[in-house]
């Protein structure tokens, strides 16, 4: 009996999954044979992913064909996944089957909202999905399509078609191909091109190719603004495996706030590098003559490699607890100069409005006024509470009009007095107390002080995320004060840290410090 050929084509929004399954459709029709498509949405998934099922038959003038609606589970010769999870999800459906199915994959990722929405590193394992391909697959094509898009300007669509002809897993010529795409008269020529890229990239072998680090002196290089160069020369003291570290530090703190900032930073880590193990006496770049090095014997500690670098650990959290995110913060982010390009180009030019969702509590517009003022008012909740009628709750400003980006802009323009606000008080009375935590335990136990450092990563954004991750903070950290003096300290505080990024609301957390109280009672019992 002649059987069709069937194709399953998974995308998400905006990949183009229905203008492949079209191109299919006509190729086929074309050629003429005889082709149907469906598709059934899946709205929950990132964007609204989709399953598309074709069916192609060669025509016969004295019978017709009747396709199915659905792709069914081991009857599936072509899957084609426009995303790498989404490959993965075909595989779990069972549409991947070893003795029949050509998948055909681009390797990028765009993230689901369950990833994107984990307060740490919520990214699945897409190696789980190279191996499970393989391994399911009588054919396996994969490579970074979507990059190959992005160069024809095209979208990954086009990419896919040219990947599927070149396969060779439908009987049609590349010219039939090419002319499906031309006929359909949208976006020719950037589709021609990206169909020839994907074609091409089954006979390129995919080259991996290893990040090659810069020299330690280019990290560190002057930039000819005399003031900043000064911060980079005394940086470029510093042991040398940190120099990477807090090369961006230092743009990244001096960029939030100005000069002595950064001078504050690199005072903060050199604290804590006189104290890491794994110091030992570099050579200072020969791009800074006249810099000097502390010596050997005014740092603490015998050099040793193995033990993770408490100066790079303190170059890279000190800079992410030193700029926090406040409503000054926030608007300037939303006002900086680069943010209304981006938007053009993501939007394809088709801006009708920006319009910014605030929600901004009391205690950020109280963390504003002087520490004084601030808290006289904070000890006040009658007034608090008629302040916070006026003041906050939702608020949606148009950052496409003049006044609405204005009102943003001024705030935005309050960074040169952020240092005398009741908000940066609390803060650097925060990071003052745990960095004065960190250079005791680093005495006794460098690896726990790394791990203390490491606990910043669970203090991030602004507002009611904030609040939670600070509560998160709060709690680990007098965990290991707990946990101090044993040799697994370490260890256990980055298990809790790792089960306080699991979820928002902190019940993983609540687990594994349950499981740390079991143990650290039936110590002190005995």
């Amino acid at each position: 009996m002649n059987r069709p050929i069937t194709i399953a084509v998974l995308a998400i929004g905006g990949q183009g999954g229905g203008v492949l399954v079209d191109w299919i459709v006509a190729l086929a029709e074309r050629e003429g044979w005889r082709a149907q498509s469906t598709s059934v949405p899946g709205v929950a998934q990132r964007t609204g992913a989709t399953i598309y099922y074709v069916e192609v038959i060669a025509a016969e003038a004295s019978r017709i064909p009747v396709f199915s609606a659905m792709a069914a589970p081991g009857d599936v010769d072509i899957v084609i996944a426009a995303e790498w999870m989404e490959a993965g999800r075909a595989i779990q459906r069972g549409l991947v089957t070893p003795d029949r199915t050509t998948l055909i994959a681009s390797t990028h990722r765009t993230f689901a909202v369950s990833e994107k929405e984990a307060p740490g590193d919520g990214m699945a394992d897409s190696t789980a999905v190279t191996a499970a391909a393989r391994a399911a697959s009588q054919r396996f094509v994969a490579f970074d399509m979507a990059a190959l898009a992005d160069r024809a300007g095209s979208v990954v669509s086009s990419v896919l078609f040219g990947a599927l002809c070149g396969t060779g897993a439908l009987p049609f010529p590349r010219a039939a191909f090419e002319a499906t795409i031309t006929e359909a008269g949208v976006g020719v020529q950037g589709s021609l091109r990206g169909f020839a890229l994907g074609f091409d990239g089954l006979a390129t072998p995919p080259v991996t190719v290893r990040p090659v680090s810069a020299p330690l002196v280019d990290a560190l290089a002057p930039v000819g603004h005399p003031p900043y160069d000064s911060l980079l020369a005394r940086a470029a003291t510093f042991p040398p495996a940190a120099h990477e570290m807090l090369a961006e530090g230092l743009r990244h703190v001096v960029g939030y706030q100005d000069i002595a900032y950064g001078k504050a930073y690199l005072d903060a880590v050199d604290l804590i590098s006189q104290l890491d193990p794994a110091s030992a006496e570099a050579p200072v770049p020969s791009s800074w003559p006249g810099a000097s090095r502390p010596s050997t014997q005014e740092r603490q500690g015998v050099p040793n490699r193995d033990t993770p670098s408490l100066t790079e650990a303190a170059a890279k959290y000190i800079a992410r607890a030193m700029a926090y995110d406040d409503v000054i913060r926030v608007a300037a982010l939303k006002t900086q100069p680069s943010r209304t390009p981006r938007i053009q180009q993501e939007m394809a030019g088709q801006i009708l409005a920006v319009t910014e969702f605030m929600h901004p509590r009391m205690e950020e517009l109280l963390g504003l006024l002087p520490p004084r003022l601030g808290t006289t008012i904070e000890r006040r909740p009658r007034l608090v509470a008629a302040l916070d009628r006026v003041f906050c709750g939702p608020r949606r400003i148009r950052t496409d009009t003049i006044f609405g980006f204005l009102t943003l802009y001024v705030i935005a323009g309050l960074r040169g007095r952020r240092r005398k606000t009741l908000r940066h008080a609390r803060e650097s009375a925060r990071i003052d107390t745990w960095l004065a935590t960190v250079r005791t335990v680093a005495a006794e136990d460098p690896a726990l002080a790394a791990e203390l450092l490491a606990n910043q990563r669970l203090i991030k954004g602004y507002s009611d995320t904030h609040a939670r991750g600070l509560d998160k903070f709060t709690r680990v950290m007098a965990a290991s004060e707990r946990l101090r003096g044993r040799p697994d300290a370490a260890a256990w505080v980055r298990r809790l840290r790792d089960a306080a990024l699991k979820d928002e609301q902190g019940l993983a957390l609540d687990a594994a410090l349950r499981t740390v109280d079991t143990f650290l009672d039936e110590r002190t019992a005995a």
